[in-house]
């Protein structure tokens, strides 16, 4: 029989982490929870708020490898935008 809670924070999809983050903040946020599992709920959003900005940065580098440039793929840095 295996434990499926001995690894807590599998990767899921982008969408589906940011999803989840977005329902802890809500939780938390609420501030009706005990201090323990007010800690837990932010070690779980920490590793997904990572996991997602791991994801994103990938995704920008694939982008960045697939842009194309006089008839030929070429790498090309996104344009940050300046707020």
């Amino acid at each position: 029989m295996s434990d499926a809670s001995a690894t807590p924070f599998a990767v899921a999809s982008f969408e589906t982490s940011l999803d989840e983050l977005e329902k802890i903040v809500k939780e938390l946020e609420g501030g009706d929870l005990p201090l323990e599992k007010s800690l837990e709920l932010f070690e779980k959003g920490m590793h997904l708020s990572d996991t997602c900005r791991k994801q994103l940065e990938q995704a920008e580098t694939r982008v960045e490898m697939l842009i194309r440039k006089d008839g030929k793929w070429q790498p090309q840095a996104l344009q940050q935008e300046k707020a």
